[in-house]
C-alpha cells in the first residue's frame, strides 16, 4: 500500500539524490582533485585514480614525482643541502654595500631562513644586521 507522498521517493530526481548520497562516503575516502579539470571527485579505480567528470585517468605516483621535482633544493659550496635553521660559515670576504668594512670569511652565521631569487638566504650578522646572502659564498658549520 502506497503512502500519499510514495511517488516523489521513486521519482528519477529523488533516486539520484539518494544514490549520490549512498555514495558519497564512498568517493570523500579517496578523494583527489583532477589535475586536468581540477574537480574534487577523483577515486581510485585500482592503481590509477579516475576523474567522474571528464574521464580523465592517471597515476597519482607520477603527480607526487612531478611536486617534487619542483621543490627547490638549496646547497653549500661544498653542495651539502641546507635547511631553515641551519647554522652557517662565509668562505670569503664579503663586500656589503653602504657599509665601511666587509662580512670576514669564516663569519657564523646562526639561524639562516632559506628564500626564493637569487640571494636565497636570510639571516642576522653581529655587527651588520639583517642581510641576504648567496648560498654559494657559505659552507654549513
Amino acid at each position: 500500500m502506497l503512502r500519499r507522498n510514495d511517488h516523489k521517493l521513486y521519482s528519477p530526481f529523488f533516486l539520484y539524490l539518494r544514490t549520490k548520497h549512498k555514495y558519497k562516503n564512498i568517493m570523500s575516502d579517496e578523494s583527489t582533485t583532477c589535475p586536468k579539470c581540477k574537480s574534487p571527485y577523483g577515486y581510485s579505480n585500482g592503481s590509477l585514480l579516475v576523474c567522474p567528470e571528464c574521464n580523465h585517468e592517471w597515476n597519482p605516483e607520477e603527480i607526487a614525482e612531478e611536486i617534487s621535482s619542483f621543490v627547490k633544493v638549496i646547497k653549500d659550496a661544498n653542495g651539502n643541502v641546507l635547511q631553515d635553521g641551519d647554522t652557517v660559515v662565509t668562505i670569503k670576504d664579503l663586500p656589503v654595500k653602504g657599509a665601511p668594512k666587509a662580512i670576514k670569511a669564516g663569519t657564523k652565521v646562526k639561524n639562516i631562513k632559506l628564500t626564493d631569487g637569487d640571494h636565497n638566504i636570510d639571516c642576522k650578522i653581529d655587527g651588520f644586521g639583517a642581510m641576504a646572502l648567496k648560498s654559494e659564498f657559505v659552507k654549513k658549520a
